[in-house]
């Protein structure tokens, strides 16, 4: 048995299907899930770039490395330079990194 068996059908314009297939494209959805969302009074929004996720990975990542150093340097009371080097080297391809995916 179907888990949605109800159809429902509406006429449109030229201009209003080519506005829902943008919207429901922007959104990284098919039609049919976009009206379902809408429907449900979720707020859609513009799917990110492919780019973010490896943006976030990377990010992630950086600071994992800089909580490592962080958390080298509590133990001895004190951070050495190659380690404040090391994290001002993490912050600045983070910053690069964001700034190549604007």
């Amino acid at each position: 048995m179907r888990k949605r068996n109800k159809h429902v059908s509406v006429w449109l314009t030229e201009q209003e299907h080519r506005h829902l297939r943008e919207q429901a494209e922007l959104s990284g959805l098919g039609i049919d899930p976009f009206i379902r969302k809408l429907i449900m009074g979720v707020e859609l929004r513009p799917r990110p770039p492919d780019v973010y996720a490896a943006l976030l990975r990377e990010l992630s990542a950086i600071g994992n490395n800089v909580n490592q150093l962080a958390h080298r340097a509590n133990g001895r009371g004190e951070a050495e330079r190659d380690e404040i080097d090391e994290a001002a080297r993490l912050v600045r391809q983070a910053w690069r990194l964001v700034k190549e995916s604007l």
